[in-house]
């Protein structure tokens, strides 16, 4: 038995089951079956193949990390054999395959210690395992009688690890002056003084790294105790301190070796405060920019807009982690992209870490366009594990295409119990108070009017006051958000800016098919390449031709199976979803459907056209009069009691029944419909 090198609680060894992730291990057995699955291993890249990378994580002991498992293209990936990197075991085979998983840590200063392990055994690097203890006491027997050779004495040491005395150490007669952080670059090799904000606290197996945020930037300050050990424990992130130390270049990326580390109190510390809230409240304010273009319905919420784009760079200068959480459909992926095309510049020049583009920004897709319970928990499972493990701020949260429906509300309830910020950008009709927790909503209805405004539109302007330099970057993707009636404000700036129709159909669609197969987790460089490498349009039109292909072919599908009725001067057409579709292919239902909608199949000239898609248990609407699905459901369940139907969405949703009241369910809905169009 043992301690944890973390927690300090007892555990079968020097770390327990709950930090077993936290650490790092360096693999000294010589058999894939000596490896603990789920670890992180330090390794060497053995070399590339068309399906992945070989790492060496032992001798002789080579696994594959295939690229299924990488947060980028295998082609960008910026690894050169001999490489020094860092991987998960995910498991080995009996065959003694070892398949790696990709790790988003790739410096040893990352991870909360360092831990051996060999064939049968697992220690800290500066201990032995107990077979080299027995060799060792062995070989101190054996010269016991031979001259003593006194060793020079070790330094002693503060508590930071510096050595002490006069002879090593030289005397400094005043503290240095105090400097900015984002001056360090020019100071590398000197001794400089910082206040700041401590933002964010790890262990490594050798110093503790202290996130500093001053009104300028951030740093990473290494502060050594000794060997994986906790150097000043009084200090925790919120905390605002003193900093004393030299500014050093570390694998390209600055770093202060901390010598002395205060937290300030009283005077000192409102000081501080005052600085950095002032500092923070003048670097967020969002430019005074223009709109994309002109446009009454958003110009009515440009506030709101502003609004947004200041709470989402407060969070970037607050090192406060930004996480995008958008329709999976094309114009959600649209208006994700466009904040994350504005964000991920301001993370890297807030931040000297390579890296910290992976630690303060994601974005992810939400399969059915609403945030339930389900992706809540999910976040906030996430969020606790990573203040626990890592010190994080909670982050805010922007829901994208989504957030102001009532599918909504529990898991905005949840967030705010937890005090989560988060941001509404959203085109969705809302129902009352769901979006009241907010710090801000971005809706056009609470304007002078929601009528055909996009959420690429939305993201788009919000990206450009986030970040003006970007501004020319996106300034094609509203026109890529609009299926149809595309307005003209948005298709001049997408000519403008070198997007003509053709390339912006192609990009609408492509993204589209992307949408549905990147459903449950969203890779960052393809929707990139997609939407802002102009070097790239080949990709975009290769598909958006197998989007036109599989949606052809489903469409040839459906239409022979189309049935149609009219009721009260509205036509009705239908399609059993569930018995003439490839429901586990694309395109889905939501798609088809909008698609059958937009084509003549569906179109009457002049009429009041409703097209339906039923399924065993629900109903989706599609009109050409904007049908609320909340009316509807009210006197469908008056016509259909027994049916159990409820309505999910607002404007052209769906509504849900109980299977076996599928055809009364049907009737109801056509004859509400009806009579609410008329």
């Amino acid at each position: 038995m043992g301690n944890c090198v973390i927690c300090g609680t007892s555990a079968d060894g020097p770390i327990c089951s709950s930090h077993e992730q936290d650490v790092l291990f360096e693999f000294e057995g010589n058999r894939p079956q000596q490896l603990t699955a789920g670890r992180y291993y330090k390794g060497t890249v053995d070399g590339f193949a068309d399906f992945g990378v070989f790492i060496d994580v032992g001798t002789n002991v080579t696994g594959l990390l295939h690229k299924s498992e990488l947060d980028q293209r295998l082609e960008s990936l910026d690894w050169n054999s001999g490489d020094t990197v860092y991987v998960q075991v995910l498991g080995v085979r009996d065959n003694g395959n070892i398949d790696l998983g990709w790790s988003i840590r790739q410096s040893e200063r990352e991870f909360r210690g360092k831990l051996i392990q060999d064939a049968e055994n697992t220690y800290l690097p500066d201990t032995k395992s107990e077979a080299e203890q027995s060799v060792s006491e062995q070989n101190d027997t054996d010269t016991q009688d031979e001259p003593d050779e006194t060793p020079e004495p070790a330094p002693t040491t503060d508590g930071s690890g510096n050595a002490v005395g006069s002879a090593t150490i030289p005397e400094h007669s005043k503290p240095p002056e105090r400097v900015a952080i984002e001056s360090l670059s020019e100071r590398v090799g000197e001794r400089v003084r910082i206040e700041g904000e401590i933002v964010g606290a790890s262990q490594t197996s050798g110093p503790t790294v202290f996130e500093l945020r001053d009104e300028t930037a951030v740093v990473d300050c290494a502060a050594f105790k000794e060997a994986g050990v906790r150097a000043y424990p009084e200090v925790d992130t919120g905390d605002v301190v003193r900093l004393v130390g030299e500014v050093e270049l570390r694998n390209n990326e600055l770093q202060v070796e901390t010598e002395h580390l205060d937290a300030l109190t009283d005077e000192e510390e409102d000081t501080v405060v005052t600085r950095l809230a002032e500092a923070l409240e003048d670097e967020a304010r969002p430019a005074d920019v223009d709109l994309l273009a002109d446009d009454t319905a958003v110009e009515a919420i440009h506030d709101d807009i502003k609004d947004a784009a200041g709470a989402i760079r407060r969070a970037v200068i607050e090192s406060r982690p930004v996480i995008v959480r958008h329709n999976a459909s094309a114009e959600g992926y649209v208006a994700g992209a466009a904040l994350e095309r504005a964000v991920l510049p301001l993370v890297r020049e807030e931040h000297a870490r390579s890296d910290a583009q992976y630690h303060y920004f994601d974005r992810r897709p939400l399969e059915d366009g609403f945030y339930d319970m389900e992706d809540a928990t999910k976040d906030a499972t996430n969020m606790l594990d990573n203040r626990e493990r890592h010190d994080e701020k909670l982050p805010l949260f922007v829901l994208v295409d989504a957030g102001s429906t009532v599918e909504s509300s529990d898991g905005l309830d949840l967030l705010d119990i937890y005090g989560a910020p988060h941001v509404v950008i959203d085109t969705k009709y809302p129902d009352d108070n769901v979006a009241e927790t907010a710090e801000v909503v971005v809706n056009p209805y609470l304007g002078d009017s929601g009528e055909n405004v996009a959420a690429g539109v939305l993201g788009a302007n919000v990206a450009a006051h986030i970040n003006a330099d970007v501004r020319e970057d996106v300034s094609h993707l509203p026109a890529v958000s609009y299926w149809v009636d595309t307005p003209s404000q948005y298709v001049e700036l997408a000519e403008g800016a070198g997007y003509d129709e053709a390339h912006v159909t192609a990009l609408r669609e492509a993204v589209a098919l992307e949408a549905y197969y990147q459903s449950y987790e969203d890779k960052r460089e393809l929707i990139t390449d997609l939407l802002f490498e102009h070097a790239k349009r080949d990709l975009a039109e290769h598909v958006s031709e197998q989007f036109r292909t599989k949606l052809e072919n489903e469409l040839d599908t459906a239409e022979p199976n189309l049935s149609v009725r009219g009721a009260n001067g509205v036509t009705f057409t239908v399609l059993d979803t569930d018995a003439y579709t490839h429901r586990f292919d694309f395109p889905s239902t939501s798609v088809l459907l909008d698609a059958l909608h937009r084509h003549d199949i569906t179109g009457r000239p002049g009429g009041k056209n409703v097209t339906l898609g039923l399924a065993d248990d629900e109903i989706h609407i599609r009109s050409d009069v904007g049908v609320n699905v909340r009316d509807i459901a009210d006197t469908a369940r008056e016509r259909a009691p027994e049916a159990g139907i409820v309505a999910v969405g607002t404007r052209d949703g769906k509504v849900e029944f109980l299977r076996g009241e599928r055809d009364a369910a049907l009737d109801a809905v056509i004859e509400s419909v009806s009579e609410r169009v008329n």
